[in-house]
C-alpha cells in the first residue's frame, strides 16, 4: 500500500467501484485494493446515439466519448488488477435525467441534472442493475470528494464535506438517501486533489493526472439540441411593466440572472428576472431584481436530521459555485421549507438545488421552487 494513507479495512470485503476512466476513480479502486478489499469495477453506458451528438472530445458523460472512456476504463482496471463490468443503464438514464431536465426547463425552471443522476443513476439504478445481472458487492465506493460516517447519537447516515474545500462535491451528493448512504464509500474524502495525482503520477497514470475532468453531462455546449422533437416557441421579453422590449428565441434558451444573450436594446444593463412558461415571456429588470432574502424549496431530503420540526440556524447553497450563506430555516411541511437569509442572495433561481449546512455537514437539500 502506498504510504501514509492509512485505509483500514471494513467488514464488508467485496466493494464495487463505480469506475468511469478519470483519476479519481481510478486511484480510488486502486487504494481499496491495496487495503486488502476484493474489489470489482463497474461502469455504467448511458450514451444510446438518440441525438446527433459529433464526437469533438467536449467532456461529459452522455455523448459518444462514452465508447473510448469505457475502453479506457476496461484498460485501466487490467491494469490495477480488478474484474470490470459494464452495465447498461441506457433507458433508466434517458427517463430519469435526460426527461427531467427538459421537463424542468419547459416549466421555466433551471434544474441540476447531477443532483438527480446521482440519487437515481450512479447510486440508484447502477448498483440495481449490477446486482440484478448477478454481480456481488457488498458495497459501494466512487471517487466523490465528500465524506459519510455515521451519528450514534441520531442514528443517522450522515454526509460532509470533503477535507478538500476546492473539490467538496457534497452539493451533488445530497439528495442520496440514509439507504443509499449507509452503503458508500469515499476514499478520497479526507485527501486532496493534489494527493491523487501525484499519486496517479507515481504510480504511471500520467494521462489521467492531465486528463481535463468532466464538466457537465452531456458533450454539447448547446442544451437545446435535447429539445429537438419538442416544441420551443418563441414568445414576449417583458420589463417589469409588462411593456413588451423583444422576442425571445424560446424559455429553454434563458435562466434567472441572466444578461447575455437576451438580443434587446435597453439603456441600462437588464437581466431575466422571470420566466413565466404558461404565458411563455420572458421579464426582465435593473440587477437589483434579481436579489432577494426568502425563497421555498420543496422535496425535501433531510440527512443529519429525520425531519425540521421548528426553526433552524443553518448556511444555505443555492447552487454549486454559490458561497453559503447564512440563513434560517423554517418548517412549511415535512417536505417544504422556507429560507430567509440574513443578506439578499444573488439570482435564486427555481428549479436549482439548495443544500442546508451545519459547519461541515449536509442537514438537507431541496428544490427551490
Amino acid at each position: 500500500m502506498y504510504p501514509g494513507w492509512g485505509l483500514v479495512k471494513m467488514t464488508r470485503s467485496r466493494i464495487a467501484v463505480g469506475m468511469s476512466g478519470g483519476v479519481d476513480s481510478t486511484i480510488t479502486a486502486y487504494l481499496l485494493k491495496q487495503a486488502g478489499y476484493n474489489v470489482i469495477g463497474i461502469t455504467m453506458s448511458i450514451w444510446d446515439n438518440s441525438l446527433d451528438i459529433a464526437d469533438l472530445g467536449i467532456s461529459g458523460c452522455y455523448g459518444p466519448g462514452e465508447i473510448k472512456d469505457i475502453e479506457e476504463t476496461k484498460r485501466i482496471a487490467e491494469m490495477i488488477g480488478i474484474p470490470h463490468f459494464v452495465v447498461d443503464l441506457k433507458k433508466d438514464y434517458k427517463e430519469n435525467v435526460i426527461e427531467y431536465f427538459c421537463s424542468e426547463y419547459s416549466c421555466g425552471k433551471t434544474p441540476n441534472p447531477c443532483v438527480m443522476c446521482n440519487r437515481k443513476i450512479k447510486f440508484g439504478a447502477l448498483i440495481e442493475r449490477a446486482k440484478e445481472s448477478g454481480i456481488e458487492f457488498e458495497c459501494f465506493a466512487t471517487g466523490h470528494y465528500a465524506r459519510v460516517d455515521y451519528d450514534d447519537n441520531t442514528k443517522r447516515w450522515c454526509l460532509k464535506k470533503a477535507l478538500d474545500t476546492k473539490k467538496d462535491q457534497s452539493y451533488f451528493l445530497s439528495f442520496l438517501s440514509q439507504e443509499q448512504l449507509s452503503k458508500v464509500m469515499f476514499p478520497l474524502g479526507s485527501k486532496t486533489k493534489l494527493e491523487i495525482k501525484e499519486l496517479a503520477l507515481k504510480l504511471g497514470f500520467k494521462e489521467l493526472a492531465e486528463k481535463k475532468e468532466s464538466q457537465d453531462f452531456i458533450e454539447t455546449d448547446d442544451y437545446s439540441i435535447l429539445f429537438k422533437d419538442k416544441e420551443v416557441k418563441p414568445g414576449d421579453i417583458l420589463d417589469t411593466n409588462g411593456k413588451k422590449l423583444g422576442t425571445h428565441r424560446g424559455i429553454i434558451h434563458y435562466t434567472i440572472g441572466q444578461r447575455k444573450g437576451l438580443g434587446i436594446s435597453t439603456p441600462e444593463p437588464v437581466y431575466v428576472i422571470r420566466i413565466d412558461a404558461e404565458n411563455n415571456t420572458i421579464t426582465v429588470g435593473p440587477e437589483s431584481s434579481i436579489f432577494t432574502k426568502e425563497l421555498k424549496a420543496n422535496n425535501m431530503n433531510w440527512i443529519s436530521i429525520a425531519e425540521l420540526t421548528a426553526p433552524m440556524h443553518v448556511k444555505a447553497r443555492i447552487r454549486q459555485q454559490h458561497k453559503e450563506a447564512p440563513a434560517v430555516i423554517s418548517p412549511i411541511s415535512p417536505t417544504e421549507v422556507k429560507i430567509h437569509f440574513d443578506e439578499p442572495q444573488r439570482a435564486v433561481t427555481p428549479g436549482q438545488t439548495v443544500v442546508l449546512y451545519d459547519d461541515d455537514k449536509v442537514v438537507g437539500a431541496g428544490i427551490i421552487s
